[in-house]
C-alpha cells in the first residue's frame, strides 16, 4: 500500500484519541501528507504569490525608498548588504503567519474532519504542514537572494551564506508552531492576520533588520537588544560577510528557536488533538 493510499483509506478509528503508530508508519503518514499539501499548491498556484512576490517587493521597497535615507544617497549598495540578511529573518515571520491562516482554512473547509477519521498521528498533520512551509520559505529566501545579487549584494563567505540560510529556516520553523496554534484556537483567518500583524510589526521594525539600533532612542535600543530578529539578522550579516563576531548571535537565535519549539509544539499538537 502506498503512503498516499494509507492516508486516504477510510477507517473506523474516528476517535479523539491519538492513534498509536510506529515510527515507520509515522514517517509514511508525514510523507503522504506532504505530498497532499504539495498537490494542493499545484492546484492553487495563487497560494505561491506571497512567496514569489513578497521578497521582490520588500527588497525593492526598502532599498530604493529607504536605502538612501538610511545609508545616505549613493550608498545603496552598502544598504543592500545590510538589509538583505535582515529580510531573511523577516521572510520567516511573514510566511509563518500564512501557515496559521492556511491551517485555519483547512478547519473551515472540513479537511480536518477527514483527517480525524484516519488512523494517523495528529502530530503528523502539523509536521507535514511545517515541512511544506519550510520549502516555501526556502524558495522565498532564494528569490530574495537573487534580487539582492541583482542589486549589488556581495557575499564574501559562501559557507557562511548557507549557514545563515539554515539559521533563518530553523528560526522560521519555530515561529510556525506559534501560528499553527493560532490557526487552531482562533475563529477565522482574518483574526489570525490581524493578531499576527500586531505582533510582527513591532518585532520587525523594532529590530536591526532595516536600520542600525544606534539610530534609535535608548528605550527602543533596549528592546532591539532582546529581540530575536535582531540576533538573527546580525548573525546572518556576520556569517555572510564577516566583520563582526557571530557566535553570540547564533547561540541566541538557536536558543530562542529551541525554547519556542519546545514550548509551542506540544501546545499546538494538544490544541489540534482536542479540537479535532
Amino acid at each position: 500500500m502506498s503512503a498516499a493510499t494509507a492516508v486516504e483509506a477510510p477507517t473506523a478509528l474516528g476517535t479523539d484519541d491519538d492513534p498509536h503508530v510506529g515510527i515507520r508508519a509515522h514517517l509514511r503518514h508525514i510523507s503522504a501528507l506532504v505530498r497532499r499539501n504539495v498537490l494542493w499548491i499545484r492546484q492553487d498556484p495563487e497560494s505561491m504569490f506571497d512567496v514569489i512576490l513578497m521578497p521582490i517587493v520588500f527588497t525593492l521597497l526598502f532599498v530604493f525608498v529607504f536605502g538612501g535615507a538610511i545609508a545616505g544617497k549613493g550608498n545603496q549598495d552598502e544598504y543592500v548588504n545590510y538589509v538583505v540578511p535582515g529580510l531573511m529573518a523577516m521572510m520567516g515571520m511573514n510566511i509563518a503567519m500564512g501557515v496559521g491562516t492556511g491551517f485555519n482554512q483547512d478547519f473551515q473547509t472540513g479537511v480536518m474532519d477527514r483527517f480525524r477519521s484516519l488512523p494517523i498521528s495528529r502530530a503528523s498533520v502539523l509536521i507535514a504542514k511545517i515541512m511544506v512551509e519550510i520549502g516555501r520559505l526556502l524558495l522565498a529566501t532564494a528569490i530574495l537572494l537573487g534580487v539582492g545579487f541583482l542589486l549589488g549584494l556581495s557575499v564574501s563567505n559562501v559557507p557562511g551564506l548557507f549557514a545563515a540560510i539554515g539559521l533563518a529556516l530553523v528560526f522560521g520553523s519555530s515561529i510556525m508552531w506559534i501560528f499553527l496554534t493560532m490557526g487552531v484556537v482562533m475563529k477565522n483567518a482574518q483574526a489570525i492576520q490581524g493578531m499576527g500583524f500586531l505582533v510582527l510589526m513591532p518585532l520587525q521594525f523594532g529590530s536591526s533588520i532595516f536600520s542600525p539600533p544606534s539610530t534609535m532612542p535608548g528605550w527602543l535600543q533596549t528592546f532591539t537588544d532582546y529581540n530575536p530578529l535582531s540576533s538573527l539578522a546580525d548573525a546572518a550579516r556576520g556569517l555572510m560577510n564577516g566583520g563582526q563576531p557571530v557566535a553570540h548571535d547564533v547561540m541566541i537565535t538557536l536558543l530562542w528557536s529551541l525554547v519556542i519549539t519546545v514550548v509551542m509544539a506540544p501546545v499546538a499538537i494538544h490544541k489540534y488533538r482536542t479540537k479535532t
